[in-house]
């Protein structure tokens, strides 16, 4: 175990936590759980620049990482389609937006799909690399993430401590970004979906290489 494999595990130890501290409907918890959201979302850039910068890429590494993006993104999407039915985020212009079911069961399908389908792939003799549109939907989703984690302790602030008027701007306007994120976030994941299926459903039917 080297320093970027041991952030990668905090990654995957920190993750029930946030998950879990949303559902307390205090302004310090749900606080909390954007902190360690942010503190995740960081981790993940530095562990990788460590292991690239020092030679320290291992085996280890190239699994735990994936694990901690999948485990980090359920933990966040479902807690948020639980919250945003008893607290849809507010927009100007648009008003109250949710977060449907459908979008959901896409979003985490996609992952859960690729994720077999990689394990497919490699039994084959081929490494499927992550490709751009799957690079920016996973970077336009932590905007999402961190933009709605932010409204849930934002909006339980509001509530507790009678924030004043002059911030009201917040609230629809983390609303907005949330918003816009995910819709494109969605586009991203049908779109980079597309293209890996394009490129490498070729591979479905095939038998794997002998030993694999």
């Amino acid at each position: 175990m080297n320093l970027p494999n041991w952030l990668t595990v905090g990654r995957i130890i920190v993750t029930p936590l946030i998950a879990a501290l949303p559902f307390f409907p205090t302004a310090p918890a749900r606080l909390w759980a954007f902190l360690l959201f942010l503190a995740c979302v960081q981790t993940d850039w530095l562990d990788g620049y460590l292991a690239r910068k020092h030679k320290l890429e291992t085996d280890l590494g190239k699994m735990l990482d994936p694990l901690a993006d999948k485990l980090l993104l359920f933990g966040t999407f479902i807690p948020m389609f639980w919250l945003a039915k008893t607290m849809p985020f507010q927009t100007p212009f648009v008003g109250e937006v949710g977060l449907p079911l459908w979008v959901v069961v896409v979003v985490l399908g996609r992952e859960i799909t690729m994720t077999w389908f990689r394990q497919y792939a490699s039994r084959r003799g081929v490494i499927i690399a992550a490709i751009a549109s799957a690079k920016w939907k996973t970077s336009v989703g932590g905007v999402w993430q961190g933009a709605a984690y932010c409204w849930f302790w934002f909006a339980t602030l509001r509530t507790e401590a009678n924030v004043a008027p002059m911030w009201n701007w917040v609230d629809p306007a983390l609303g907005a970004i949330g918003a816009a994120s995910l819709t494109l976030t969605f586009a991203l994941t049908v779109y980079s979906l597309v293209i890996y299926a394009r490129d490498y459903g070729r591979l479905l039917g095939t038998k794997p290489k002998a030993g694999a």
